[in-house]
């Protein structure tokens, strides 16, 4: 267990800022370029149509795909975190719904500031320990959906290659593992780089047990999600299933970006269009599927988000006396 010099300040003093200016600017600008888009290239009449003529029970089962989702992200910090939030699951599962919700309505990736806000506020852990640990999260967000990639690439044209380099890509990351436990930052000609490596490598999984046990967690969520996404827009667009997943997996890779618009507006479509037109797909039916899907993805957003505010959330059990560093489990 260490001690966040960073973060003295109580638990539940701190909030997170809601971004500069510059960041909501950027984001207007994508909203508004993706509004102009849509009305040349499709018109908003003709796009939203096909919402008339969607199957309620396809609805239904992609909104609890998408539910599942959300709850197999809370079991993920749950497991990862241990001993720190044990006995509170209904408490991760709040904060991870809050901090989705928040990561897919602002802009410029304001809303992961949220995970590590509210692991201080719930339980009393460093904001930049949590914040690292999140940074480990993203990792495998990112392996995955490359591997995904390499699916989608696999259903696009069969061939022995492509579970070869999924074999190899996921042998990176025991790799991982591999170099978080030798700790070898000595190298490194600089005092400060050296003392970031290393509190990075402390919040890293502590074993290859529960990295499997991550990372098993990791693909589930993603399984789940890009199958309910990909089934809303096959009503959406008329496209192969490898296609609509290569676009799905592109809106989501957006989530890397260095920009974002306001509730992903812009960035979103942008990539999923991208990734979809080099394979077949017309820019039209791709832009239009792509916008109906991040309704999709908002509407579950907001209910979500508000049934999130319904389960328990209170304070850290265990803080700090006042003007003491507060703790942090090591994980």
């Amino acid at each position: 267990m260490r001690t966040d010099q960073a973060d003295p300040s109580p638990a539940g003093s701190f909030a997170p800022r809601l971004g500069r200016p510059r960041d909501w600017l950027i984001g207007a600008a994508l909203l508004a370029g993706l509004l102009i888009a849509v009305q040349h290239r499709v018109g908003w009449s003709a796009l939203l149509a096909p919402w008339r003529a969607i199957s309620p029970s396809l609805l239904a089962g992609a909104f609890a795909l998408t539910a599942a989702s959300y709850a197999l992200r809370a079991l993920r910090v749950y497991d990862y975190f241990g001993s720190l939030v044990a006995g509170r699951f209904a408490t991760v599962l709040r904060l991870s719904m809050l901090h989705t919700t928040a990561n897919n309505l602002l802009p410029m990736r304001l809303g992961e500031v949220v995970f590590p806000w509210l692991m201080r506020r719930y339980f009393g852990h460093g904001f930049l320990a949590a914040g690292a640990s999140l940074l480990w999260i993203r990792l495998m967000d990112l392996h995955c959906l490359v591997l995904a990639a390499l699916v989608v690439l696999w259903l696009r044209a069969p061939g022995w290659w492509w579970p070869l380099l999924g074999v190899l890509w996921l042998a990176l990351v025991p790799v991982g593992l591999a170099v978080r436990d030798s700790g070898r930052v000595e190298g490194l000609p600089l005092r400060r780089a050296r003392r970031v490596l290393l509190f990075l490598l402390d919040a890293a999984p502590r074993d290859g047990r529960l990295l499997a046990r991550l990372y098993l967690w990791t693909m589930l969520i993603w399984g789940t999600k890009l199958t309910a996404f990909a089934l809303v827009l096959g009503h959406f667009i008329d496209a192969a299933l490898w296609q609509r997943l290569s676009g799905v997996v592109g809106a989501e890779l957006s989530s890397v970006l260095p920009f974002h618009g306001i509730a992903g507006a812009g960035s979103y479509e942008l990539t999923g269009v991208a990734a979809m037109v080099p394979l077949g797909v017309g820019v039209e039916p791709a832009l239009a599927g792509a916008v109906n899907l991040h309704l999709f993805l908002l509407g579950t957003t907001l209910v979500l988000g508000i049934v999130a505010f319904l389960l328990p959330g209170g304070g850290a059990q265990a803080r700090a006396a006042p003007g003491s560093a507060e703790k942090t489990e090591g994980v």
